[in-house]
């Protein structure tokens, strides 16, 4: 009989570079599930990669509520389809909002180059006054 390979909270906290604070946060979410050997906490493959999950949408601006949907469609050494799909839609979403930011941004720089270009006009125009 083979045992699954299960994982201490120290070992993900030093294998994704977080704290271990951090893991239980997102245990406390209801985002891990780790088994318990009294106070010890006992972290399985899912859980392992429930974290992955969390970390890689963290990444890409996901909320914990949109890491709570994808991982919930993750099925284990299965058809992923609807959760890569959800993941999909997901980056289509957030590259959509940051393409509307950059150009936010830039629309932002426009108007301070043109308020900063007639600032200098005016000092320009104060100080040929003066002379």
């Amino acid at each position: 009989m083979t045992t699954q390979k299960t994982y201490s909270i120290g070992e993900l906290a030093r294998e994704f570079q977080i704290t271990t604070r951090t893991i239980r946060f997102y245990e406390d979410q209801g985002l891990l599930h780790p088994q318990r050997r009294g106070q010890t906490r006992i972290y399985l493959p899912s859980d392992r990669v429930a974290l992955k999950l969390i970390l890689r949408g963290k990444r890409l601006g996901l909320s914990l509520a949109e890491s709570r949907e994808l991982i919930q469609l993750y099925i284990p050494a299965g058809d992923n389809r609807h959760q890569l799909q959800a993941l999909l839609g997901k980056i289509a979403e957030k590259r959509a909002m940051l393409e509307q930011q950059l150009k936010d941004i830039q629309a932002m720089q426009q108007e301070m180059d043109e308020a900063e270009q007639r600032a200098r006009e005016a000092m320009m125009q104060l100080e040929n006054n003066n002379v």
